[in-house]
């Protein structure tokens, strides 16, 4: 865990008040790039030791911010910081106090974000939700799975990171670069309901362009088409077939040897099930090697469906080294790549409240 000399957010402050979720997978965004994380703990928080990859490169202190003296060193360092995250439901934090009018009147520049399921403001804002309840509003669970089942959960990568904590990040970064120029800070409203809305943007052009039903398991991207879709082999492994383009359809055709009717008819949608059943039967008819090996030089569009432990093993992650182990903790690398300034792990997850000492010397001498 070697810190690289130049990173693309070092010397960046960063409060992270602790919390689940989109926050402390934000802040690890983050810390991967260089920016100095302090999280806020409550006292009593328990060590998860390695397994808390959300932590890894930050900085950790505890804090009872309902206690006169931890709420003041709560003030101090977030008039020191450049970016502030919260994921408290709305009014939380100035009933302590701690508020963006309070903040911003501290340290003007400073960058307020706040992230929520529902958001600051709606009928819905004081009300409990996960993951699955801000995609279900949104139309975009209902857009997943077979037609004769109801919408599996699609686990909580597209509301909880996708919408919620790359669109707080985002936001961040933006409000950051705006705060270097005006020397005026602003508070982030970052929602997984609009950051999941912004997502389905595709979607909805695809839509108005009259290239989707609004039926779900019917469209070119949802499982419907033959030619976009995942294939259970002999061998009882799975295989993800993603061949849109005609060349690479032309391709995929080539290697199962099928007949000219599917070949001149990719996109007959009316002959997408008969199409479908037809290649099941066969990729059904051979092991999951075989067909890697009838692929291998292809652009067909063919790749082998990975558990996500053994794609520690797959060739091109492998070379790219876009897993590893740290600590014997299996983890995605930090991304995206940079040229000059690459991001790293800096340093393991903390021991909730072990960095206090070294914080308060760094932010407030």
């Amino acid at each position: 865990m070697k810190k690289p000399a130049q990173m693309p957010l070092q010397g960046i402050k960063v409060v992270e008040f602790a919390g689940i979720g989109p926050v402390p997978f934000c802040g690890m965004l983050l810390a991967d790039m260089g920016a100095d994380v302090v999280r806020i703990d409550r006292p009593g928080t328990p060590d998860t030791g390695s397994a808390d990859i959300q932590g890894r490169g930050k900085r950790s202190i505890s804090l009872d911010l309902k206690q006169p003296e931890d709420k003041k060193t709560a003030i101090m360092l977030m008039a020191k910081a450049d970016l502030l995250m919260e994921g408290f439901r709305p009014g939380v934090m100035e009933r302590l106090a701690l508020g963006p009018e309070m903040a911003l009147a501290q340290n003007p520049a400073l960058v307020y974000g706040r992230m929520t399921g529902w958001g600051q403001d709606g009928p819905l804002a004081q009300r409990a939700g996960h993951d699955i309840n801000y995609i279900a509003i949104t139309g975009a669970l209902n857009a997943m799975g077979s037609a004769d089942s109801p919408p599996p959960p699609p686990l909580n990568l597209l509301g909880d990171y996708g919408g919620g904590a790359l669109y707080l990040a985002m936001g961040l970064l933006a409000g950051l670069i705006h705060a270097r120029a005006s020397g005026q800070g602003q508070v982030i409203d970052a929602a997984i309901v609009d950051g999941t809305l912004s997502l389905m943007a595709p979607i909805h052009w695809l839509r108005a362009s009259g290239m989707w039903q609004n039926n779900r398991n019917s469209n070119l991207l949802d499982g419907a088409a033959h030619f976009y879709s995942s294939y259970i082999c002999q061998d009882g492994r799975y295989l993800a077939v993603g061949a849109i383009e005609p060349q690479f359809y032309a391709e995929l055709c080539d290697g199962l040897c099928v007949g000219e009717t599917i070949r001149n008819n990719q996109y007959d949608q009316a002959k997408w099930p008969v199409f479908k059943a037809e290649l099941a039967g066969i990729f059904a008819s051979k092991p999951l090697k075989y067909w890697l090996d009838v692929f291998a030089n292809s652009d067909a569009c063919v790749a082998p469906i990975e558990d996500m432990v053994c794609a520690l093993d797959n060739e091109h992650l492998r070379a790219r080294k876009s897993l590893m182990q740290v600590d014997g903790i299996l983890q995605p690398a930090p991304a995206p790549r940079f040229s000059k300034t690459p991001g790293a792990i800096t340093g393991p997850p903390p021991v909730p409240g072990g960095n206090r000492k070294d914080i308060l010397r760094d932010w407030l001498n």
